[in-house]
């Protein structure tokens, strides 16, 4: 099963992308890795004759892969263009998935988004990165909770208590 596994992700692969890493995985599949596109594709046995398991997902910075997105079975007996089809499909739904369906905008608001990005420039190259990212929230400053506070007020009275208990009974 490797062997047909192994022959089959080959010629997907060089159906797919001209820059490809092929290799098998712990499981007895085959990974085929598009760097240059940041996506990768599995074809794993499923137990049933010239049936594979075809799965898709995305590549991390550092080159670590992301679980994946999308699988399907496939019958490897279809032919190449049929199982590119198919895998070209489940890459376009990794790459919808990656890329986040814009939220409620907030470019109607005067004057917001030219504080923040003049803030960042001022903190720092790696600050304005991080600043300019959508979807981040920025975080709220810190502040000592109404628990904090009781059990800050218990420690003093214990601690109040002891100092009486110890100096109380030399009272002039």
């Amino acid at each position: 099963m490797y062997a047909q596994l192994r022959e089959t992700a080959d010629e997907l692969a060089g159906v797919l992308w001209r820059e490809h890493t092929v290799y098998r995985e712990r499981g007895g599949g085959v990974v085929i890795r598009g760097e240059h596109v940041r996506r990768w594709i599995s074809l794993a046995p499923t137990g049933g004759k010239d049936r594979a398991l075809l799965r898709a997902g995305r590549i991390l910075d550092g080159g670590t892969t992301a679980p994946a997105r999308t699988e399907v079975v496939v019958d490897l007996t279809a032919g190449t263009a049929e199982l590119a089809t198919v895998c070209r499909r489940l890459l376009a739904d990794v790459a919808a998935a990656a890329d986040p369906a814009p939220g409620p905008s907030r470019a109607g608001r005067p004057g917001e988004r030219g504080e923040r990005e003049e803030k960042a420039k001022k903190e720092g190259p790696g600050r304005a990165a991080r600043a300019a990212r959508p979807g981040r929230r920025p975080r709220r400053e810190r502040h000592t909770s109404p628990g904090s506070w009781f059990v800050l007020l218990c420690v003093v009275a214990v601690l109040g208590a002891w100092l009486y208990s110890l100096f109380g009974q030399y009272r002039y």
